[in-house]
């Protein structure tokens, strides 16, 4: 290939800036620790578990009794 001085001009790659700038704005923002999880869904289980073991219980005393 040869290098033409009267061509046009070769059109320059913005990815490098791109890089630059997405390296400025991540370098001003603290890292983002993901939430501790909650015990939300495990009491809710807990509590599932007992009322059911509550209305099988109950049916048991009311088919025995």
């Amino acid at each position: 290939m040869t290098n033409n001085p009267h061509g046009p001009a070769p059109q320059q790659d913005p990815a490098g800036s791109t890089q630059m700038f997405r390296a400025f704005v991540d370098e001003g923002t603290p890292a983002r620790r993901p939430a501790p999880a909650s015990s939300g869904p495990r009491l809710g289980l807990i509590i599932g578990v007992i009322a059911a073991l509550a209305i099988v219980a109950g049916v048991a005393w009311l088919a025995l009794g």
